[in-house]
């Protein structure tokens, strides 16, 4: 493990033409302190966790002191919100510090955000809150620990200095760590702007530092830039069955929301599922619910052809249209994978897609809890099925429903050549116990607004390993309460 000042850096951005960014220092808060470390981020770093409570630390990262190898620089960018283009976007309150390279040849961008004003600020103050810090520090944790593709967060820091929202706040950074912070956006903004160069340097940017085996392709370039597309939809489709497997939404799927390398990006008013509502709805700023949960999958197709748009100076169209249908085709198989290990089946039969559909038909028309269905059904035998429905009483008003149902799972299981104890095994690894529900995160918040941030680091914990079990924080994997349900997120969060 290393010292702050013993990290290498590779800061492969920076020496872009500065079409792609303006370099500018983060500006300073008022008495940092450290709220939360996140040690196992450290471990990608190979930075030492103690380092976390130096002073260096803290002032390095809110703008009060600097790191020789750190070159700070704000992306720009562009991209679709709520379906209308808008060519005024960038980093207007994050930085890309600086690219760390490891000892095995991995790189990885240290983002602060919340570092000040930027040219791409848009009349903003640059800054971000505790509040959003918090959820995009807990968000990100529990999205790696349910094996989700998504950027990190090391640590966040707050301050005296005031931040004015709703209410006066602290003004706060948080670190974020990704592979890569390269957005549908980029490509836009690049496309757009008739930089076309540019847009192929960014292209072959990508495939150099992410998708090196595409450079076997070089004798073809037309080709490359199309399997680089293929393979930025494949990444997006897994990660769209990902999120529908475990009921996530997201919030706001514009497209300088959208990693290239399918990585879940930018939390801001996402929310997990607690009641199964498949047009759940978790941004109250989203008024048509053009994201809501149910219409994610069709969304990411619409912002995979603004890409595909964007990459038509390097790809003829019919190679842009074959690859868009691609998606479905890949989502469908990513998506139906998740769910046969929910269900514990190892076997694909004509019949499951109407098992499934009497599935979530029950579980929408009596508003059950989507996480405690699938892990209550992952610790019943399959012996036990038919006579297990007193376990389910607290999740459903009338178990009738669900008794037949059980009754045609248990019929499907003796399909199946798996041991039982095979199969619970493989469910409880592929259901969690423990999700991020917005309650549990705006507890955590109101405690830390206090100065007390013990809720933060227990759910860091739990949510790190969320299908195992963690019998001190088991109040953590309980029915939300009624007004738990009924908390509003926007943009602004």
């Amino acid at each position: 493990m290393r010292t702050l000042t013993e990290l290498k850096f590779n800061n492969t951005y920076s020496e872009l033409p500065s079409v792609f960014g303006t370099q500018i220092n983060p500006q300073p808060l008022a008495d940092p302190f450290l709220v939360s470390i996140n040690p196992g981020i450290c471990d990608l770093l190979e930075l030492d966790v103690s380092e976390a409570s130096t002073d260096f630390f803290v002032d390095l990262f809110t703008g009060n002191d600097e790191l020789p190898g750190f070159c700070p620089i704000a992306m720009k960018y562009t991209g679709h919100q709520f379906g209308q283009y808008n060519p005024d976007l960038g980093d207007g309150r994050g930085l890309l510090m600086g690219e760390v390279l490891t000892s095995q040849g991995n790189k990885w961008d240290v983002h602060l955000k919340g570092s000040g004003t930027t040219p791409y600020s848009r009349q903003g103050d640059g800054r971000a809150v505790l509040r959003s810090s918090i959820r995009e520090y807990l968000a990100s944790a529990a999205m790696h620990g349910l094996g989700i593709r998504t950027t990190h967060a090391l640590a966040i820091l707050s301050s005296a200095t005031p931040v004015y929202r709703e209410q006066v706040e602290r003004g706060s950074t948080l670190i974020r760590i990704a592979e890569s912070h390269l957005r549908f956006g980029h490509f836009e903004y690049l496309f757009y702007t008739s930089q076309h160069a540019e847009l192929k340097l960014l292209a072959d940017y990508l495939i150099k530092h992410h998708f090196p085996d595409l450079l076997k392709q070089e004798e073809n370039v037309p080709n490359r830039y199309a399997a680089l597309f293929h393979r930025i939809i494949s990444l997006t489709a897994e990660m769209i069955a990902d999120w529908q497997s475990v009921g996530f939404a997201h919030g706001v799927m514009n497209t300088d929301n959208m990693s290239v390398l399918g990585l879940t990006f930018d939390y801001g008013p996402y929310g997990f599922l607690d009641d199964y509502n498949p047009g759940f709805i978790c941004n109250h700023s989203d008024y048509s619910g053009r994201y809501a949960f149910n219409q994610q999958p069709s969304i990411a197709l619409w912002n995979l052809s603004a890409l595909g748009y964007a990459f038509s100076p390097l790809i003829d169209k019919a190679l842009i249209d074959e690859a868009l249908n691609t998606y479905q085709p890949q989502l469908q198989q990513y998506y139906s994978q998740k769910m046969r290990s929910k269900l514990g089946l190892a076997e694909k039969l004509e019949q499951d897609s109407a098992l499934y559909s009497e599935m979530f038909s029950l579980l929408a028309s009596q508003a059950v809890d989507y996480t405690l269905f699938f892990r209550t059904l992952s610790t019943i035998p399959k012996d036990a099925l038919t006579d297990s429905t007193p376990q389910f009483e607290e999740l459903f008003t009338c178990t009738a429903a669900l008794s037949q149902w059980l009754q045609h799972y248990a019929e499907r299981l003796e399909l199946e050549s798996a041991d039982d104890q095979t199969r619970l095994k493989q469910m409880q690894a592929a259901n969690p116990k423990y999700i991020l529900r917005n309650y549990l995160a705006q507890q955590a918040i109101e405690l830390a607004d206090k100065g007390d941030f013990s809720m933060v680091d227990q759910l860091l914990l739990v949510l790190g390993s969320p299908y195992s079990e963690h019998p001190e924080y088991e109040n953590y994997a309980a029915l939300p309460p009624q007004w738990g349900k009924e908390l509003e997120v926007s943009c602004s969060s």
